[in-house]
């Protein structure tokens, strides 16, 4: 990880932050790849999250963070791994993720992904989002199992990208949260923002910087001590589900970040349902899957 702390001195007053950084970043490829920076947030300025249009002033603190994987990126080679595919035609994929693997290539691991499996089934993908993630729209978490999209050119990646951005994307969740959740149904509205101490976690925060974050759930059964409950976020914060429940004192099982880890053989989250409108065809397309089988035997279904 490279990181870089800049001040705006008074020859760059008003400069676009985009330009400002191109020129400001000695690694920096270029105006693109600091875009893509921001649309990562990667960027702060005092702070604060902003657009690549935000004008700098004069003594604006500003701070970086480039995985250096972006900078020096490693070849990602394509393996045949076997994908379990709801879904495809000549625009994009909907895959069902299998718990414990990684979405894209990260922090030095760069084969077993779904990124490499793709890589392998498809003659093209997207670039949109640099080198290490071709193809990837969205993301679930590494042992988060259940259906995801990826996508094969760059208008169709951004057309989607803009549906998740609006919230227009239907997105259902299953777990298995500890304890026999009260009410059949209900909504958790807590923003979250980073854990004031551990930087990769996410917290309930109730400051400025803190993101607006919805949840609503509804319980299918309860059974000797565990709820299976279907998860309906509304907004898509990073951990988003897992904070939310164990903010409400029902942990999702198997969490070993925000839970506890020996709970279950694994983290009880998968992404059961999802759902939006086919950005060439203009149809709503929807597909959604059974739940683990190790979750419906933990409450005798």
């Amino acid at each position: 990880m490279s990181t870089y702390a800049l001040k705006v001195e008074p020859e760059h007053d008003r400069e676009r932050l985009d330009v400002y950084l191109t020129q400001a970043l000695p690694d920096i490829p270029s105006r693109s790849f600091v875009q893509k920076l921001l649309e990562a947030g990667a960027v702060s300025v005092n702070k604060e999250k902003v657009k690549a249009h935000y004008k700098v002033h004069v003594g604006d603190n500003i701070n970086v963070d480039v995985a250096q994987e972006l900078l020096d990126p490693h070849p990602i080679l394509s393996e045949k791994i076997p994908l379990d595919i709801f879904y495809e035609d000549e625009f994009l994929l909907v895959i069902n993720k299998p718990a414990g693997m990684l979405v894209h290539p990260a922090q030095g691991i760069y084969s077993g992904t779904l990124v490499n499996a793709l890589l392998f089934h498809c003659r093209q993908l997207s670039d949109f989002n640099m080198a290490l993630r071709p193809g990837i729209v969205h993301r679930l978490d590494k042992e988060t199992s259940g259906l995801m999209i990826a996508v094969k050119d760059n208008q169709t990646h951004a057309q989607l990208a803009r549906q998740f951005q609006k919230h227009k994307v239907k997105k259902q969740y299953v777990a298995l949260v500890d304890g026999e959740v009260e009410f059949d149904e209900g909504i958790i509205d807590a923003p979250l923002g980073r854990h004031s101490i551990h930087h990769d976690l996410r917290d309930v925060q109730y400051d400025d910087a803190a993101k607006e974050a919805v949840t609503l759930y509804r319980v299918i059964k309860r059974h000797k001590g565990v709820t299976l409950i279907a998860l309906f976020p509304k907004t898509g914060r990073t951990h988003q589900l897992r904070v939310h429940m164990n903010h409400i004192h029902h942990p999702i099982l198997g969490d070993a970040k925000y839970g506890r880890k020996g709970s279950f053989s694994r983290l009880a989250l998968h992404a059961q349902a999802i759902g939006f409108e086919h950005p060439h065809w203009k149809c709503f397309l929807e597909f959604s899957c059974r739940p683990p089988k190790e979750f419906l035997q933990k409450v005798g279904l």
